[in-house]
């Protein structure tokens, strides 16, 4: 199902507005990688990056191309463990935040 451009500009608006939300969102996308759920992982840090510092500052920090990391975290995009946490420490970077994972039983 394509998200509409309504729902797009709602997720935009909010994370520019909210940072508690801005982070449960970066957050909820890493919980989605360890949770096995990869696909919905992609899809939130895309959301993520486009309504935070895009693809393109993105690209400058990793040195790696802004098409190159966008094919990434496509619907068909199968990102080497390397890119992805590299992704994932200049997002928290950037972000001011330091994720820990920590056990629940």
């Amino acid at each position: 199902m394509a998200l509409t451009k309504d729902f797009k500009d709602t997720i935009l608006k909010r994370v520019q507005e909210d940072s508690e939300f801005r982070i449960c969102l970066l957050t909820e996308a890493i919980n989605c990688f360890l949770e096995g759920d990869t696909e919905t992982g992609k899809i939130i840090l895309r959301d993520y990056i486009n309504a935070t510092i895009g693809f393109e500052e993105l690209a400058n920090l990793t040195q790696k191309s802004s098409k190159s990391l966008m094919r990434m975290l496509s619907v068909n995009g199968n990102p080497y463990a390397t890119n992805l946490f590299e992704i994932i420490y200049y997002l928290q970077k950037k972000e001011g935040l330091t994720l820990k994972v920590s056990v629940l039983k």
